[in-house]
């Protein structure tokens, strides 16, 4: 007996994401594909309060250092757990997250068991894709890996800051950035 597989062409659109639940997940189109992501644990998110502190405290005037706001990057839907955002970025209205005008300089993720594989792959392309200067992944044991983009579309490992450790970073801004 032959079984024939017909392909599922389901494409998802942003219209899409207004029909979910707001169960307090996250919900991210990639290539047309629905990802789902729950609510992060208390690890991810000390990992994240640590980060945009240090980011916040170092940046310059006019910088914006934000948490899971929406990034659009083509037909893709991304939340990113941080970005920074340069001077001269629009700011959304209160009540809504115009993500086709967010143009950050930096976005960070931070691993989850859900995440880990998506963060270090398909976001990675789509970050360098879309032009974003620089990429920290922050994975599971704590290592933030510091991507930049040194040429169109490809990113470039530049620096691991293992836990416990720091680094001088020279890009959104100056920051000795520690690992925790």
């Amino acid at each position: 007996m032959t079984v024939d597989l017909i392909p599922f062409k389901r494409v998802w659109t942003e219209a899409d994401l207004a029909e979910l639940p707001g169960d307090g997940s996250r919900y991210e189109i990639i290539d047309g594909r629905l990802y789902v992501v729950p609510p992060a644990g208390e690890l991810h998110n000390s990992r994240g309060v640590s980060l945009i502190s240090q980011l916040a405290a170092a940046a310059p005037p006019g910088w914006r250092v934000l948490y899971e706001i929406g990034l659009a990057i083509g037909d893709d839907r991304f939340v990113p757990d941080l970005v920074v955002l340069p001077p001269g970025t629009p700011v959304a209205a209160a009540d809504f997250n115009d993500v086709s005008v967010v143009s950050p300089a930096l976005v960070v993720e931070i691993a989850s068991r859900s995440t880990q594989t998506t963060d270090a792959g398909d976001k990675m392309i789509a970050y360098a894709r879309g032009g974003i200067p620089a990429y920290w992944r922050v994975t599971r044991d704590g290592t933030i890996h510091i991507h930049q983009l040194m040429e169109p579309g490809v990113y470039t490992l530049v620096a691991r800051v293992v836990l416990g450790d720091t680094h001088d970073v020279l890009w959104p801004f100056k920051l000795t950035l520690a690992a925790r």
